[in-house]
């Protein structure tokens, strides 16, 4: 299973090695947390360092992580006794670090089925919860697609619902509540039968933004494929899904390029969650 390559930020002499063989930019990554809150993209050597510096005692909280530019994609699984009973493929339209740091529309939707990409990766996402040795529950497990040659790369995973509503997209798409499906796991608890069973197999896609209004209206919005909206101080957000790929696609570039124009705003991204 690839990884990028990631040193911890611990004996600052290995650190420094690490910098000496893997050529920068790279990531700054704290070991807790969720989605990109707390990381940064590290330029050169004296950057980290002026980084690390300033962290003081909390250095050790932190890997350095090769960059490698690629798609992010994401696998949502349900697991029970150790095997795979459900899982399905998604793409992030920017990485969630690019559009947290550098700003934007966030976007994820589902990938086309029966593909080599989405086989590939099914595949690689079930060797990886193999290895992490999860029993039964529920996983949000993030790979990169390389840009130069298309390498999958493990990224990160949780034992949990996927946050930022893509819970909702799982949905959307399957017809499975992964919030529901998980409590049904805790309550078989491996004693009694547990049998998965999507209603349907869509495409969907989200996207949500910050907004400068404290209430935006979206009713301008009105496609009927649109399933689901954000209701949410200064945020504008949907869900939309078809059985046609196509049409998914195209509504979420049209959606993404409307919301730029009528909500869209940005704030820098904290360290620390606050919701």
């Amino acid at each position: 299973i690839a990884v990028p390559d990631f040193i911890h930020v611990l004996n600052h002499a290995r650190v420094n090695d690490f910098m000496d063989r893997v050529a920068p930019p790279w990531v700054l990554k704290p070991r807790l947390m969720a989605g990109a809150i707390g990381i940064k993209k590290v330029h050169n050597r004296d950057h980290f360092w002026e980084i690390a510096n300033g962290l003081g005692d909390e250095q050790s909280y932190y890997v350095l992580e090769q960059f490698i530019p690629g798609d992010v994609l994401h696998v949502d699984s349900i697991v029970y006794e150790r095997e795979v009973l459900f899982a399905i493929a998604s793409k992030y339209g920017k990485p969630p670090m690019q559009v947290s740091h550098e700003g934007d529309v966030f976007t994820t939707a589902i990938l086309e089925h029966g593909t080599e990409l989405e086989g590939t990766l099914l595949e690689f996402n079930a060797r990886v919860l193999a290895a992490m040795g999860l029993v039964r529950g529920v996983s949000h497990t993030e790979y990169i697609r390389a840009h130069d040659g298309g390498k999958l790369y493990f990224l990160e995973t949780a034992a949990r619902v996927g946050g930022a509503h893509i819970a909702d997209l799982v949905e959307a798409a399957s017809g499975l509540n992964l919030w529901a499906e998980w409590a049904k796991i805790e309550l078989a608890g491996g004693a009694a039968p547990y049998r998965v069973a999507p209603t349907r197999s869509e495409y969907a896609a989200l996207l949500v933004s910050l907004a400068r209004q404290e209430w935006p209206d979206m009713s301008n919005y009105n496609d009927p494929e649109i399933c689901w909206r954000m209701q949410k101080k200064h945020h504008a957000g949907f869900i939309v899904k078809s059985p046609s790929l196509a049409r998914v696609d195209q509504l979420l570039a049209q959606y993404a390029e409307r919301v730029r124009q009528d909500f869209w705003a940005y704030l820098p991204p904290k360290e620390r969650p606050s919701d």
